[in-house]
């Protein structure tokens, strides 16, 4: 209801009993106070505040003092907590990483163990867990949170793989996703996090999470091969089609930012190699490789292309062994590239008004249409970006010309 123009929620206090393989209550019933509070996740959770007396109330009895010493308690033993809703053990890692404080050794045991991660991954849906992990990745101590379900070997509960997949992953993966993670968060606010917005920071980090998984692929209903990294974001955590989209894609974009780093991070001349991606569109000189490869991955990434820079600048090897020295080093690069990218006039090259459009090409080539445009169009574009203050005369012209040694090899 709207009180004095304030919206307030009544809500009933409650006791309620589950059956064992779901978490929907099979009885629910008007409860006390103090079963309510003992019905909460955590005891820093089952505070009540009285109007009537001005004061909290403490029905566990250590509520208070669990929040002033910083601990994560079950108000009730720790496996039957969970059991009764194991959804908990991830709600005590988030409390515990977004306010630092540590988790109760009892809980510990009690969330590493078997029959509390058979309840997870059974009684708890996909949608749950995703929200729980989404909520880490975007609060403000991820790492934490990320390295909490790595010690209680809960990672492959969580980010659950399908029943067959190649190549195998290698033990102890879970830690180097971890470790991709914190060097990702720590380049982010090495470079100030006005470099990126909120959604593009909760992508990088998803990135980073799933970066040693980037080549592992699984077979569904024996079509082609699927990243499981698709399978993670969208069966596991049952998040957007979209959010595993933008991940694989930088992903693979991040190997073509890596391709181009030693020519973009160079102060001498130095010329790209040959590339698979692209290499029908790279027929302009020499010289301008560059511009016209880094103009198309740009094109193609638009605003994340500062994501997937950072991403490639984690798999970057840098010969250094302290780490801060490794971060200062790969937040440097990361600058250097991005001048680069901003002498070459690209940092918004997907704005750029193309020289000419399909017409043109239909007319220039004497085409009716078909996929030889769509190729012609992006040749032109290539052209372009080799020739920035070319016009689309000239344009038009060098196309001509490309058509006709295409025409006379055939």
């Amino acid at each position: 209801m709207r009180l004095f123009d304030i919206w307030i929620d009544f809500v009933n206090l409650r006791s309620e009993e589950y059956t064992e393989n779901s978490r929907i209550p099979s009885k629910q019933r008007f409860g006390t106070a103090e079963e309510d509070a003992y019905r909460r996740d955590l005891t820093i959770n089952s505070l009540f505040y009285n109007i009537n007396t001005d004061s909290v109330e403490d029905f566990t009895k250590r509520g208070i003092s669990d929040l002033k010493s910083g601990k994560i308690v079950t108000p009730l033993p720790p496996k039957a907590t969970f059991l009764d809703d194991p959804l908990r053990v991830l709600r005590a890692i988030r409390f515990g990483a977004r306010f630092e404080f540590t988790l109760d050794e009892d809980l510990k045991v009690a969330a590493a163990c078997d029959d509390v991660k058979d309840a997870l991954a059974a009684k708890i849906s996909r949608e749950r867990i995703g929200t729980e992990i989404d909520l880490m990745i975007s609060g403000n101590q991820p790492i934490k949170a990320m390295t909490y379900i790595c010690d209680l070997t809960l990672f492959w509960i969580v980010f659950s793989l399908p029943p067959e997949f190649e190549p195998a992953i290698s033990d102890g993966c879970e830690r180097l996703c971890v470790s991709y993670l914190d060097t990702a968060w720590n380049l982010i606010h090495l470079l100030g996090e006005s470099t990126f917005t909120a959604e593009q920071k909760r992508l990088t980090l998803c990135a980073a999470l799933f970066l040693p998984l980037r080549n592992v692929t699984y077979r569904e209903k024996k079509a082609k091969k699927i990243p499981v990294v698709n399978h993670i974001i969208r069966e596991s955590l049952k998040r957007k089609a979209k959010d595993a989209e933008m991940v694989l894609n930088l992903h693979q974009a991040s190997y073509k930012f890596l391709s181009l780093i030693p020519c973009l991070a160079s102060s001498e001349d130095v010329q790209v190699v040959d590339h698979d991606w692209l290499r029908d569109l790279v027929d302009v000189p020499v010289t301008s490789r560059v511009r016209v490869l880094t103009g198309f991955l740009l094109r193609e990434l638009k605003d994340y292309w500062h994501v997937a820079l950072l991403i490639s600048t984690i798999l970057h090897p840098i010969d250094i062994k302290d780490e801060p020295s490794q971060l200062s080093k790969r937040r440097d690069l990361f600058n250097t590239v991005e001048n680069s990218i901003t002498k070459l006039g690209l940092e918004k090259v997907w704005d750029i008004k193309q020289l000419i459009n399909g017409k043109d090409v239909m007319n220039a080539l004497q085409l009716k249409g078909g996929p030889l445009v769509k190729e012609s169009l992006d040749k032109a574009m290539a052209w372009q970006l080799a020739h920035p203050s070319g016009t689309a005369e000239e344009c038009i012209e060098w196309l001509r010309e490309a058509n006709s040694k295409r025409i006379k090899l055939q």
